[in-house]
C-alpha cells in the first residue's frame, strides 16, 4: 500500500474516534447489564495532572520535632496544641470534643508498672493490619512511653504469618470464627480474637519473638506468659517449657468456663513452648515483659467490624477482664467501600458500625474506642483511577458512628490526603497496585503518623496534669475563643 493511502487511512480513523467520541452519550449505552461507555473529546484532548510523587507532600501526619520548640509562655503552648487538636487533619475526634477523652486511660497507663499491671490495647482490624503492621509502630510507642514489652497477644494458630513472631502449632483443633469463611459456633464462643480454636485431645505451640532492629532487647523479650481459654470439661491442662532456662511449668484446671493460666518466668526470654491437654476453647496466648502497656494485632481478613455482636456478651466482658484492656481501636470500613452504592447503603453500614461500638461499650465500659476510617482507595471510573465514589461519604457516617457513640475517630482517609491520595502512594512505593493495600513502607507511614496523634495526646496530658486541671481548663478554654475552629 502506497504511503498517501496509509495517511488517509490513519486520518479517517482519527476523524471516526473523534465523531464517535463527540456524539457517544455521556451516560453510555446500556446492552443487558453492561454499559458501553466512549471518553468524550474533552477528555481526550485534555492532559490530567499527574498526581504529586511525594508523599509527604500530601501527608498530614503531626511533625513530632515541632512539639520540641520551646514556647514563650504557657499560652503560646497551649495555643499550639489548640491548633492541632482543633484543626489538624491527623488529629483525634472526640465525642462533644472531649479533650479529656484519654485522661483516664493516660493515667492508668501511667501507673501500670507501680501496680504491676499489663494494660493492653487490643487493635482490631481488616487485613491493612495483617503481619503486625501499623500495630507494631503503636505497640514501640506505647511501651517506650509507658513501659512494657513483648509482642502481646498471639493465636495458638498463626493462619497469617506475622512480623513479630515465629509460630508453630499441632494437634486436634477445630477452628471456629465470627468472620469469614470459618466455621461459625452455636453458642457464639469465639473470644477476643473474634475466633476461637477448640481443642478435644492434645495440642503443641511453640512461639518464638523475632529480632527486631527497631526493638531493643527489653521491647521482644517476654518474661509472662498468659493463656486465655474456656474449660469445657473441668480437666484442662497446660504445661509451659521455657526454651531458654528449659525449665517446665505445669497448671491444671479444676472448673469449667472462661479463666486464664498465668506463668511468671524468672529471666526474660524469646522462646517457650507449650503443651494442652484435655477439652477447651482456646482464645490466644499474651507473651509480654514486666508491667505496663502491650499493644495486640487482631487482623479480621474480609472483615468489614460488625461481627463483635456475634460474640457472646459474658465470653467477650469476661475474656477483656481478665487480659485487662485499656483500649480498644477498631480499623475497619475499606471491606465496605466496593459495596457501598447510594445514600441508604451508606446510612446501613453507619447504623451497623453503630451497634458494634454500642454493643462493646456496653459490655466493657472499662475500655476507650477509637474507631480508625478506612484509607482511600482507587477504582476506575470510566477508565480512570480515582477515589471510590463513596468513599468520602462512608468516612464521614463512620466519624458520626463513633461519635455519636462515644468513641474517638482517627480520619486516615484525611491524614493519607484525601481524594486520589492513593494514587500518591501507589507511585511513591507506599502502597500495592491494587490500590487499596499499603506496602509495609507505607504502613510504616501511617503507624507512625498515628503514634505521633497519641504522642500529641499524651504530652498534652501531661502538660495539664503539671498544671492541674482546673487551671489547665481555664486557660485552654480562654485559648479555646481565640483560636481557630474545626
Amino acid at each position: 500500500m502506497k504511503s498517501y493511502k496509509i495517511v488517509i487511512f490513519i486520518f479517517l480513523i482519527i476523524t471516526g474516534l473523534a465523531l464517535l467520541s463527540a456524539f457517544f452519550p455521556a451516560d453510555g449505552i446500556p446492552i443487558g447489564n453492561v454499559t458501553f461507555r466512549f471518553p468524550s473529546l474533552e477528555k481526550i484532548l485534555t492532559r490530567n495532572e499527574a498526581p504529586s510523587e511525594n508523599v509527604d507532600d500530601i501527608m498530614s501526619g503531626i511533625d513530632p520535632d515541632l512539639e520540641e520548640n520551646l514556647f514563650s509562655g504557657m499560652k503560646d503552648t497551649l495555643n499550639f496544641y489548640h491548633t492541632i487538636v482543633a484543626t489538624h487533619p491527623a488529629r483525634f475526634y472526640f465525642p462533644n470534643d472531649d479533650i479529656h477523652f484519654f485522661d483516664d486511660l493516660f493515667y492508668e497507663m501511667n501507673h501500670a508498672r507501680r501496680s504491676k499491671r499489663v494494660i493492653r490495647v487490643l487493635h482490631y482490624g481488616d487485613s491493612q493490619i495483617e503481619m503486625d503492621r501499623i500495630t507494631s509502630d503503636l505497640r514501640i510507642f506505647f511501651q517506650s512511653a509507658f513501659g512494657g514489652g513483648g509482642p502481646g497477644l498471639l493465636p495458638i494458630v498463626q493462619s497469617i504469618p506475622t512480623s513479630s513472631v515465629y509460630q508453630y502449632s499441632s494437634g486436634d483443633f477445630s477452628v471456629y470464627s465470627s468472620y469469614g469463611d470459618g466455621t461459625r459456633s452455636s453458642d457464639k464462643n469465639y473470644g477476643i480474637m473474634a475466633r476461637c480454636h477448640r481443642l478435644v485431645g492434645t495440642a503443641n505451640f511453640t512461639v518464638t519473638a523475632t529480632k527486631n532492629a527497631k526493638l531493643d532487647k527489653r521491647l521482644h523479650h517476654f518474661n509472662k506468659v498468659t493463656l486465655l481459654f474456656n474449660d469445657r470439661s473441668g480437666h484442662f491442662s497446660a504445661s509451659l517449657t521455657d526454651k531458654k532456662s528449659r525449665k517446665v511449668f505445669h497448671k491444671n484446671s479444676l472448673n469449667e468456663g472462661v479463666q486464664s493460666f498465668v506463668w511468671q518466668l524468672d529471666t526474660p526470654t524469646t522462646s517457650i513452648s507449650m503443651t494442652l491437654s484435655g477439652e477447651a476453647d482456646i482464645y490466644g496466648v499474651m507473651v509480654d515483659n514486666g508491667s505496663g502497656v502491650n499493644v495486640d494485632n487482631i487482623p479480621l481478613r474480609g472483615c468489614s467490624g460488625t461481627n463483635f455482636t456475634l460474640i457472646s456478651d459474658s465470653i467477650l466482658a469476661e475474656s477483656y477482664r481478665l487480659a485487662d484492656v485499656g483500649l480498644i481501636i477498631l480499623q475497619f470500613g475499606g471491606n465496605s467501600i466496593p459495596g457501598i452504592n447510594g445514600k441508604k447503603s451508606v446510612e446501613g453500614y453507619k447504623q451497623r458500625v453503630a451497634r458494634q461500638i454500642r454493643y462493646l461499650s456496653s459490655i466493657y465500659p472499662n475500655a476507650k474506642i477509637l474507631f480508625i476510617g478506612p484509607s482511600d482507595m482507587s477504582v476506575r471510573v470510566d477508565g480512570e483511577l480515582q477515589t471510590y465514589p463513596w468513599l468520602p461519604a462512608v468516612n464521614q457516617a463512620l466519624k458520626e458512628a463513633a461519635n455519636e457513640n462515644g468513641a474517638a475517630f482517627w480520619d486516615m482517609y484525611s491524614v493519607m490526603g484525601g481524594h486520589n491520595s492513593m494514587i500518591t502512594w501507589v507511585n511513591s512505593g507506599y502502597a500495592g497496585t491494587d490500590y487499596i493495600h499499603f506496602s509495609p513502607s507505607g504502613a510504616t507511614k501511617i503507624g507512625t503518623a498515628l503514634s505521633n496523634s497519641f504522642s500529641t495526646m499524651v504530652n498534652l496530658y501531661n502538660l495539664q496534669q503539671s498544671m492541674g486541671e482546673s487551671k489547665f481548663d481555664e486557660m485552654w478554654s480562654e485559648v479555646a475563643k481565640s483560636s481557630p475552629q474545626k
